[in-house]
């Protein structure tokens, strides 16, 4: 390879294949190719190479070698001088032209990841946070384990309160004329959750089952729906039935059901002890945080746009995926909300900014540090992750390639390193 140029995050440079190995590509590409042929005199698929080079131009399999030299061609002149691209290259043929006696030259011009210096990475000043668990912690998450075994209880000798869980019908209408969306059945309301509109849940306070409530409510001015945004409405509720949650009471016996303790004390300690692990995890990893963002701060990227972008199409993949898990696709939650991919992408770009930014900066840092990864450090990972997931270490090699895993640890590396030289005020 020779002529490469840089220019900001653009490099520009020319790569070459023989004689030989273009003319191996060509003799692939008639193979390919012929099964299609007609030439007089022969079967079809039958034709010899000579002579449908003789009868359409030599220049007949050409376009297909090209294609089948080119990527490794690419590749291994990508690989040879250590240039990283971050986006797919613009590939031409010098001179617009092949001579398959000599040497086929293309020039490739590609967006490549950006040069920088990084700026003070050794003792930048961060906060590192620490948090206590208090006993009110504790008892927070006793509450909601008695409320994942709470029991519904019909409510029969008194009107609807607050926390009380209403089955109701319902089919709502705007002068006169219902919408769609506004009717449901069977349909369980916590009342004062607000899953519903504001002013529909309280009205419902104080009636009882059997009753029939007609119950007047005022769209926001900024609903979902334009349609009814602002509009008054009338639904037609009928209350089917009421329930209440009853939790039980926290004892000894409540320790007993719920954990492997014996006592509620000793259950709250492990509790405490659960609690404590968290906190300590959640310190170490804002701890991490403020100081990669302190390095990043010091450190200026012209990043390419390529990147971010790249960026941004994953992180709208993993939405999707999420959205997915619960039932809905982006382009539903899209229309739903009334956003456009456009207005998401812009959402997303400074975030995405960031995380490109952090990456580059902790590949830099384990670069000038020389951080290395040892493997052991590779077969601990694996492991690591196998133990988490519940599957083989050989399965996990299978999706996750060891390159990835080299960069992961060495960007944990790089961030202990930073941390341990930080100045935490």
């Amino acid at each position: 390879m020779s002529n490469v140029e840089r220019e900001k995050n653009t490099v520009t440079f020319e790569f070459s294949v023989t004689p030989e190995e273009f003319e191996k590509a060509v003799e692939r590409s008639y193979r390919k190719n012929v099964k299609r042929i007609n030439l007089p005199g022969f079967r079809k698929g039958k034709a010899p190479r000579f002579l449908i080079e003789k009868t359409y131009g030599k220049e007949v399999f050409y376009e297909d070698a090209v294609n089948f030299v080119l990527p490794d061609a690419y590749d291994k002149a990508v690989e040879e001088n250590g240039i990283y691209p971050v986006a797919q290259p613009e590939i031409d043929i010098k001179d617009d032209s092949i001579d398959p006696t000599h040497d086929i030259v293309f020039t490739a011009k590609v967006v490549v990841k950006p040069e920088f210096e990084l700026g003070e990475y050794k003792g930048v000043k961060a906060e590192k946070p620490e948090y206590t668990v208090t006993d009110q912690d504790v008892e927070d998450e006793i509450e909601k384990v008695r409320e994942r075994n709470s029991r519904l209880v019909p409510v029969e000798d008194r009107p609807i309160q607050a926390d009380d869980i209403a089955n109701i019908d319902y089919e709502g209408s705007v002068d006169g004329v219902p919408f769609e969306g506004g009717k449901g059945e069977g349909f369980d309301l916590t009342i004062g959750s607000g899953q519903f509109i504001p002013g529909f849940e309280d009205q419902l306070l104080g009636k009882n089952a059997g009753e029939d409530v007609d119950v007047k409510v005022t769209f926001p001015e900024e609903y979902h729906a334009a349609e009814l945004a602002g509009k008054d409405a009338l639904f037609k509720v009928k209350i089917n039935s009421v329930k209440f949650k009853e939790l039980p009471e926290a004892d000894d016996d409540f320790a007993m059901d719920v954990s492997e303790f014996d006592t509620l004390d000793e259950y709250k300690a492990d509790i405490r002890k659960k609690l404590e692990k968290q906190n300590e995890d959640r310190a170490k990893h804002e701890t991490e945080q403020n100081v990669v963002d302190a390095v990043c701060d010091a450190t200026e990227i012209d990043i390419p746009n390529e990147m971010i972008d790249s960026q941004i199409d994953t992180m709208i993949r993993d939405m999707d995926m999420q959205m997915r898990y619960q039932g809905i696709d982006l382009q539903t939650y899209m229309k739903y909300t009334g956003q456009t991919m456009d207005a998401i992408r812009a959402q997303y770009k400074p975030e995405a900014e960031k995380r490109v930014k952090t990456t580059l900066v902790l590949e830099k840092v384990a670069e000038v540090e020389k951080v290395e990864v040892s493997d052991d450090d590779i077969a601990k990972e694996y492991e690591s992750i196998s133990k988490d997931n519940g599957m083989k270490v050989e399965d996990i090699e299978k999706y996750i390639p060891k390159t990835d895993i080299i960069e992961r640890l060495k960007a944990q590396k790089a961030i202990a390193l930073l941390v341990d030289n930080a100045d935490f005020e």
